[in-house]
């Protein structure tokens, strides 16, 4: 499961028509772990795309549930989704609301969108909004990024390394009981 936090980028970039500076506060979704992650993160991919100066002056967690990606999109519209569920307890319905993002060009291939992914649901489920976000781009992990080489100072051991490693440990904690028996001997001679 992604944790999505939400980060706004203040830059000032050329603008095309006019060929003047122009300030930019926009936010942008990347999936980290924690808020220095995101901070980390936001910073290594905006350092590829503006040019100068630029700061991030929030970072906030984001809830959304799912994001669905698609080529030929070119905006983020974030829909809220009901499911309906049994609560076998009180023998009623219960609604539950969830928040997700999906790259549509318009409002319609939104909701054509979300129907096509939510399609192999087996909970009832009803789409009760959707509005164009306002984020500027989403940044998920890649699996070149989840998965980079391990340095070869912390790569993991292998079993014929383990085998040989275990008994030098049994080694080092049995000289360690010594040193410290010593040391209590000499505690108890003075």
């Amino acid at each position: 499961m992604n944790t999505w936090f939400e980060c706004k980028v203040k830059y000032e970039k050329i603008d095309e028509q006019t060929g003047k500076e122009k300030k930019m506060n926009l936010p942008y979704l990347i999936d980290a772990v924690s808020y220095t992650e995101a901070e980390s993160r936001i910073h290594t991919e905006m350092e590829q795309y503006v040019t100068g100066e630029f700061s991030v002056p929030s970072i906030k967690k984001a809830n959304y549930s799912d994001l669905f990606f698609y080529d030929d999109g070119d905006k983020w519209y974030k829909c809220k989704v009901m499911f309906v569920t049994i609560d076998e307890d009180a023998g009623k319905e219960k609604k539950v609301a969830n928040q997700m993002l999906v790259l549509a060009s318009d409002l319609k291939e939104a909701y054509e969108r979300i129907n096509q992914s939510m399609s192999g649901m087996t909970v009832d489920y009803d789409i009760v909004a959707i509005i164009e976000s306002n984020i500027a781009d989403v940044f998920p992990y890649l699996k070149d990024e989840v998965n980079e080489p391990i340095p070869a100072n912390l790569r993991p051991l292998t079993e014929d390394e383990q085998k040989l490693r275990k008994p030098l440990q049994q080694k080092e904690v049995e000289e360690e009981i010594e040193e410290e028996e010593i040391e209590d001997d000499e505690d108890t001679v003075e």
